[in-house]
Protein backbone atom coordinates (compact mmCIF):
# COMPACT_ATOMS: atom_id res chain seq x y z
CA UNK A 1 0.00 0.00 0.00
CA UNK A 2 0.94 3.23 -0.94
CA UNK A 3 2.08 6.05 1.91
CA UNK A 4 0.04 8.41 0.69
CA UNK A 5 -2.04 10.32 3.08
CA UNK A 6 -4.95 10.10 3.03
CA UNK A 7 -5.97 6.47 2.96
CA UNK A 8 -7.70 6.00 -0.63
CA UNK A 9 -10.69 3.80 -0.47
CA UNK A 10 -12.63 2.27 -2.69
CA UNK A 11 -16.31 0.98 -2.51
CA UNK A 12 -17.87 -1.44 -4.03
CA UNK A 13 -21.55 -1.74 -3.88
CA UNK A 14 -23.49 1.70 -2.90
CA UNK A 15 -27.20 0.09 -2.55
CA UNK A 16 -29.18 1.49 0.70
CA UNK A 17 -26.48 0.11 3.43
CA UNK A 18 -23.38 0.73 0.44
CA UNK A 19 -24.45 4.57 0.41
CA UNK A 20 -24.13 4.51 4.48
CA UNK A 21 -20.78 3.58 4.68
CA UNK A 22 -19.94 6.32 1.54
CA UNK A 23 -21.48 8.88 3.42
CA UNK A 24 -19.72 8.54 7.01
CA UNK A 25 -16.11 7.92 4.42
CA UNK A 26 -16.65 11.16 2.90
CA UNK A 27 -18.06 12.83 6.54
CA UNK A 28 -16.99 11.25 9.44
CA UNK A 29 -13.77 8.93 8.79
CA UNK A 30 -10.83 10.68 9.28
CA UNK A 31 -7.64 10.00 7.62
CA UNK A 32 -9.52 8.54 4.97
CA UNK A 33 -11.10 9.99 1.06
CA UNK A 34 -13.46 7.71 -1.07
CA UNK A 35 -11.73 7.75 -3.79
CA UNK A 36 -13.98 5.54 -6.32
CA UNK A 37 -17.07 3.25 -6.23
CA UNK A 38 -18.63 0.46 -7.98
CA UNK A 39 -22.04 0.86 -8.71
CA UNK A 40 -24.29 -1.33 -11.27
CA UNK A 41 -25.20 2.14 -13.38
CA UNK A 42 -21.54 3.96 -12.91
CA UNK A 43 -23.09 7.10 -15.23
CA UNK A 44 -25.55 8.05 -12.89
CA UNK A 45 -23.49 10.31 -10.14
CA UNK A 46 -23.73 9.42 -6.30
CA UNK A 47 -26.44 11.80 -4.48
CA UNK A 48 -23.82 12.76 -2.15
CA UNK A 49 -21.50 16.23 -1.03
CA UNK A 50 -18.74 15.76 -3.05
CA UNK A 51 -20.01 13.00 -5.08
CA UNK A 52 -18.81 14.38 -8.41
CA UNK A 53 -14.84 13.67 -7.22
CA UNK A 54 -15.57 10.04 -7.05
CA UNK A 55 -14.51 7.95 -9.66
CA UNK A 56 -17.49 5.36 -10.54
CA UNK A 57 -16.50 2.30 -12.30
CA UNK A 58 -19.85 -0.63 -12.94
CA UNK A 59 -16.48 -3.37 -12.68
CA UNK A 60 -15.39 -4.48 -9.33
CA UNK A 61 -12.22 -5.43 -11.25
CA UNK A 62 -11.40 -1.90 -12.33
CA UNK A 63 -12.02 -0.19 -9.30
CA UNK A 64 -9.42 -2.68 -7.33
CA UNK A 65 -7.11 -2.05 -10.02
CA UNK A 66 -7.43 1.85 -9.56
CA UNK A 67 -3.50 2.53 -8.49
CA UNK A 68 -5.28 5.40 -6.05
CA UNK A 69 -7.31 2.44 -4.30
CA UNK A 70 -5.17 1.97 -1.17
CA UNK A 71 -7.60 -0.20 0.49
CA UNK A 72 -11.08 -2.06 -1.07
CA UNK A 73 -14.37 -1.57 1.10
CA UNK A 74 -17.30 -4.15 0.11
CA UNK A 75 -20.92 -3.98 0.81
CA UNK A 76 -22.50 -6.43 -1.42
CA UNK A 77 -24.91 -9.27 -1.21
CA UNK A 78 -22.75 -11.70 0.11
CA UNK A 79 -23.31 -14.38 -2.55
CA UNK A 80 -20.34 -12.21 -4.64
CA UNK A 81 -18.29 -11.64 -1.47
CA UNK A 82 -15.97 -14.48 -2.58
CA UNK A 83 -15.01 -13.48 -6.01
CA UNK A 84 -14.69 -9.27 -5.09
CA UNK A 85 -13.06 -10.49 -2.02
CA UNK A 86 -10.36 -12.56 -3.63
CA UNK A 87 -9.86 -10.21 -6.40
CA UNK A 88 -8.63 -7.79 -4.04
CA UNK A 89 -6.23 -10.28 -1.97
CA UNK A 90 -5.40 -10.95 -4.84
CA UNK A 91 -4.41 -7.12 -5.93
CA UNK A 92 -2.30 -6.85 -2.58
CA UNK A 93 -5.08 -4.66 -0.89
CA UNK A 94 -6.71 -5.05 2.29
CA UNK A 95 -10.36 -5.69 2.56
CA UNK A 96 -13.21 -4.67 4.49
CA UNK A 97 -16.47 -7.27 4.01
CA UNK A 98 -19.48 -6.31 5.35
CA UNK A 99 -21.27 -9.31 7.09
CA UNK A 100 -21.90 -12.05 6.53
CA UNK A 101 -18.55 -12.73 5.42
CA UNK A 102 -20.10 -15.03 2.36
CA UNK A 103 -23.68 -16.74 1.85
CA UNK A 104 -22.05 -20.19 2.45
CA UNK A 105 -19.25 -21.62 4.76
CA UNK A 106 -16.73 -23.01 1.74
CA UNK A 107 -17.08 -19.68 0.53
CA UNK A 108 -16.07 -17.87 3.41
CA UNK A 109 -13.24 -20.35 4.04
CA UNK A 110 -11.86 -19.55 0.92
CA UNK A 111 -11.67 -16.44 1.47
CA UNK A 112 -9.68 -16.06 5.26
CA UNK A 113 -7.39 -19.09 4.06
CA UNK A 114 -6.39 -16.81 0.93
CA UNK A 115 -6.07 -13.65 3.21
CA UNK A 116 -4.10 -15.67 5.49
CA UNK A 117 -1.60 -16.89 2.17
CA UNK A 118 -1.15 -13.87 1.24
CA UNK A 119 -0.55 -12.34 4.64
CA UNK A 120 -2.90 -9.54 3.44
CA UNK A 121 -5.49 -8.02 5.51
CA UNK A 122 -9.18 -8.96 5.98
CA UNK A 123 -11.41 -7.55 7.99
CA UNK A 124 -15.15 -8.63 8.33
CA UNK A 125 -17.63 -5.72 9.32
CA UNK A 126 -19.75 -7.45 12.58
CA UNK A 127 -20.28 -3.83 13.44
CA UNK A 128 -22.34 -4.86 16.42
CA UNK A 129 -19.13 -5.43 18.33
CA UNK A 130 -18.36 -1.97 17.93
CA UNK A 131 -21.56 -0.91 19.78
CA UNK A 132 -20.87 0.41 23.28
CA UNK A 133 -23.64 -1.69 24.38
CA UNK A 134 -21.93 -4.95 23.51
CA UNK A 135 -18.71 -3.51 25.02
CA UNK A 136 -19.87 -2.54 28.19
CA UNK A 137 -20.62 -6.51 28.74
CA UNK A 138 -17.99 -7.80 27.80
CA UNK A 139 -16.12 -5.37 30.02
CA UNK A 140 -18.31 -5.97 32.85
CA UNK A 141 -18.72 -10.02 32.24
CA UNK A 142 -16.65 -10.40 35.39
CA UNK A 143 -19.27 -9.20 37.87
CA UNK A 144 -21.69 -12.08 37.37
CA UNK A 145 -19.07 -14.67 38.39
CA UNK A 146 -19.11 -17.68 35.74
CA UNK A 147 -21.20 -17.21 32.57
CA UNK A 148 -23.69 -20.34 32.43
CA UNK A 149 -26.09 -19.31 30.45
CA UNK A 150 -26.54 -16.80 27.29
CA UNK A 151 -29.87 -15.80 25.61
CA UNK A 152 -29.59 -13.49 23.09
CA UNK A 153 -32.57 -12.06 20.80
CA UNK A 154 -33.10 -9.99 17.83
CA UNK A 155 -36.11 -8.76 16.04
CA UNK A 156 -35.97 -6.17 13.36
CA UNK A 157 -38.58 -4.64 11.32
CA UNK A 158 -39.53 -6.30 7.69
CA UNK A 159 -38.60 -4.38 5.07
CA UNK A 160 -39.00 -3.89 1.55
CA UNK A 161 -36.67 -5.64 -0.70
CA UNK A 162 -36.13 -6.12 -4.09
CA UNK A 163 -37.27 -9.38 -5.68
CA UNK A 164 -34.05 -10.80 -6.23
CA UNK A 165 -33.43 -9.77 -2.70
CA UNK A 166 -32.98 -13.30 -1.74
CA UNK A 167 -30.68 -14.42 -4.23
CA UNK A 168 -28.15 -12.38 -2.83
CA UNK A 169 -28.32 -14.39 0.23
CA UNK A 170 -28.08 -17.70 -1.29
CA UNK A 171 -31.55 -18.09 -0.68
CA UNK A 172 -31.36 -17.67 2.50
CA UNK A 173 -32.94 -15.16 5.14
CA UNK A 174 -32.99 -13.86 8.40
CA UNK A 175 -31.04 -16.24 10.17
CA UNK A 176 -28.12 -15.28 7.84
CA UNK A 177 -28.94 -11.91 7.06
CA UNK A 178 -28.64 -10.61 10.18
CA UNK A 179 -28.25 -13.59 12.80
CA UNK A 180 -24.85 -13.58 12.26
CA UNK A 181 -24.46 -11.05 14.55
CA UNK A 182 -25.56 -13.11 17.16
CA UNK A 183 -23.31 -15.99 16.39
CA UNK A 184 -20.39 -13.65 16.72
CA UNK A 185 -21.58 -12.22 19.53
CA UNK A 186 -21.77 -15.69 21.70
CA UNK A 187 -17.75 -15.91 20.83
CA UNK A 188 -17.37 -12.56 21.62
CA UNK A 189 -18.81 -11.68 24.94
CA UNK A 190 -18.09 -15.06 26.24
CA UNK A 191 -14.69 -15.82 24.56
CA UNK A 192 -15.44 -19.32 23.93
CA UNK A 193 -16.18 -21.48 21.14
CA UNK A 194 -20.09 -23.37 20.70
CA UNK A 195 -19.39 -26.90 20.59
CA UNK A 196 -23.01 -28.42 19.72
CA UNK A 197 -25.96 -26.16 18.03
CA UNK A 198 -29.61 -27.14 17.44
CA UNK A 199 -31.39 -24.89 15.01
CA UNK A 200 -35.81 -24.96 14.15
CA UNK A 201 -37.08 -22.47 11.24
CA UNK A 202 -40.33 -21.19 10.31
CA UNK A 203 -39.27 -22.54 6.61
CA UNK A 204 -37.62 -25.23 5.68
CA UNK A 205 -34.30 -23.86 4.37
CA UNK A 206 -34.37 -25.60 0.87
CA UNK A 207 -38.08 -24.47 0.16
CA UNK A 208 -37.90 -20.45 0.77
CA UNK A 209 -35.71 -18.03 2.70
CA UNK A 210 -36.64 -17.89 6.49
CA UNK A 211 -37.89 -15.09 8.51
CA UNK A 212 -37.52 -16.46 12.08
CA UNK A 213 -35.45 -19.08 13.57
CA UNK A 214 -35.26 -20.46 17.09
CA UNK A 215 -30.90 -21.50 18.29
CA UNK A 216 -30.35 -23.81 21.12
CA UNK A 217 -26.14 -24.36 21.96
CA UNK A 218 -23.80 -25.35 24.04
CA UNK A 219 -20.58 -23.75 24.33
CA UNK A 220 -17.00 -25.81 24.57
CA UNK A 221 -16.75 -24.58 28.02
CA UNK A 222 -20.62 -25.80 29.09
CA UNK A 223 -22.05 -22.39 28.32
CA UNK A 224 -25.58 -22.86 27.13
CA UNK A 225 -27.40 -20.46 25.22
CA UNK A 226 -30.94 -19.66 23.29
CA UNK A 227 -31.00 -17.21 20.50
CA UNK A 228 -34.37 -15.74 18.79
CA UNK A 229 -34.19 -14.47 15.27
CA UNK A 230 -37.12 -13.01 13.58
CA UNK A 231 -38.52 -10.55 11.13
CA UNK A 232 -40.86 -8.79 12.70
CA UNK A 233 -43.98 -6.36 11.97
CA UNK A 234 -43.54 -3.85 14.40
CA UNK A 235 -41.16 -4.14 17.82
CA UNK A 236 -37.57 -4.34 16.89
CA UNK A 237 -35.87 -6.14 19.79
CA UNK A 238 -32.29 -6.27 20.42
CA UNK A 239 -30.93 -7.87 23.45
CA UNK A 240 -28.16 -10.04 25.36
CA UNK A 241 -28.65 -11.80 28.74
CA UNK A 242 -25.68 -13.28 30.09
CA UNK A 243 -26.53 -15.69 33.62
CA UNK A 244 -23.14 -16.30 35.59
CA UNK A 245 -23.02 -17.70 39.14
CA UNK A 246 -23.45 -13.98 40.54
CA UNK A 247 -25.72 -12.05 38.66
CA UNK A 248 -27.23 -11.41 35.86
CA UNK A 249 -25.94 -8.79 33.37
CA UNK A 250 -28.06 -7.79 30.59
CA UNK A 251 -27.59 -5.31 27.31
CA UNK A 252 -30.28 -3.70 25.46
CA UNK A 253 -28.77 -2.10 22.09
CA UNK A 254 -31.95 -0.81 21.12
CA UNK A 255 -33.24 0.87 24.63
CA UNK A 256 -29.17 1.46 25.50
CA UNK A 257 -28.61 0.36 28.33
CA UNK A 258 -27.02 -2.63 30.46
CA UNK A 259 -28.27 -3.73 33.56
CA UNK A 260 -26.63 -5.63 36.62
CA UNK A 261 -28.91 -8.03 38.93
CA UNK A 262 -26.70 -9.42 41.58
CA UNK A 263 -28.88 -10.45 44.80
CA UNK A 264 -28.65 -6.88 45.95
CA UNK A 265 -31.62 -4.65 46.89
CA UNK A 266 -32.35 -2.49 43.44
CA UNK A 267 -30.44 -3.81 40.22
CA UNK A 268 -27.71 -1.14 38.90
CA UNK A 269 -28.43 0.12 35.34
CA UNK A 270 -26.59 2.33 33.32
CA UNK A 271 -27.12 4.61 30.04
CA UNK A 272 -25.07 3.53 27.06
CA UNK A 273 -24.43 6.29 24.57
CA UNK A 274 -25.56 5.67 20.61
CA UNK A 275 -22.76 5.81 18.42
CA UNK A 276 -22.74 5.10 14.29
CA UNK A 277 -20.73 1.24 14.34
CA UNK A 278 -20.12 1.83 10.50
CA UNK A 279 -17.87 4.36 11.51
CA UNK A 280 -16.60 2.74 14.49
CA UNK A 281 -15.49 -0.03 12.29
CA UNK A 282 -14.12 1.78 9.72
CA UNK A 283 -11.95 3.71 11.56
CA UNK A 284 -10.77 0.43 13.11
CA UNK A 285 -9.88 -1.07 10.26
CA UNK A 286 -8.15 1.99 8.41
CA UNK A 287 -5.70 1.95 11.81
CA UNK A 288 -5.01 -1.67 11.89
CA UNK A 289 -3.67 -1.39 8.22
CA UNK A 290 -1.88 2.13 9.03
CA UNK A 291 -0.50 0.66 11.94
CA UNK A 292 -0.20 -2.40 10.19
CA UNK A 293 -1.70 -4.61 13.32
CA UNK A 294 -4.04 -7.47 13.50
CA UNK A 295 -7.64 -6.78 12.40
CA UNK A 296 -10.31 -6.36 14.71
CA UNK A 297 -12.19 -8.36 13.54
CA UNK A 298 -10.61 -11.30 11.56
CA UNK A 299 -11.43 -13.26 8.79
CA UNK A 300 -11.60 -16.22 10.55
CA UNK A 301 -14.16 -14.03 12.97
CA UNK A 302 -16.52 -13.69 9.95
CA UNK A 303 -15.93 -17.24 8.87
CA UNK A 304 -16.69 -18.80 12.14
CA UNK A 305 -19.84 -17.22 12.12
CA UNK A 306 -20.92 -17.79 8.52
CA UNK A 307 -19.79 -21.85 9.70
CA UNK A 308 -22.30 -21.33 12.69
CA UNK A 309 -24.55 -19.91 10.59
CA UNK A 310 -24.28 -22.88 8.20
CA UNK A 311 -24.83 -25.45 10.80
CA UNK A 312 -28.27 -24.06 11.66
CA UNK A 313 -29.33 -24.44 8.28
CA UNK A 314 -27.89 -28.37 8.49
CA UNK A 315 -29.69 -29.29 11.89
CA UNK A 316 -32.95 -27.39 10.13
CA UNK A 317 -33.14 -29.19 7.53
CA UNK A 318 -32.84 -32.57 9.84
CA UNK A 319 -35.42 -31.58 12.19
CA UNK A 320 -34.06 -29.02 14.79
CA UNK A 321 -31.16 -32.47 15.10
CA UNK A 322 -28.12 -31.77 16.76
CA UNK A 323 -24.57 -31.09 14.76
CA UNK A 324 -21.16 -30.09 15.98
CA UNK A 325 -18.86 -27.86 15.36
CA UNK A 326 -16.41 -27.38 13.62
CA UNK A 327 -18.19 -28.53 10.49
CA UNK A 328 -17.12 -31.08 8.49
CA UNK A 329 -17.23 -30.84 4.98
Amino acid sequence: MSTRTPIGIGLIGVGRHGIRYARHIIEDVSGAALIAACRRHPERPLELPGGERIHLYGDPRRLIDDPSVDVVVVVMPPIFNREIGLLAIQAGKPVLIEKPLAAFHADAQALEEAADNAAIPLMTAQTLRFDPVIQTLRERRGMIGSVRELVLTSHLDTQSRGADHADGYGKRGALLEFGVHMFDLVRFVTEDEIREIRCTMNMAPSAAPESSASVRLVTEGGIHGDIDIARVQAGRVGQAKMIGSAGVLTGDWIQRRVQLDDGGDQPREWSIPSIPTVVATLSAFLEAVVNRQPMPVTGRDGCRAVEIAEACYRSAEAGGAAVTLPLRT
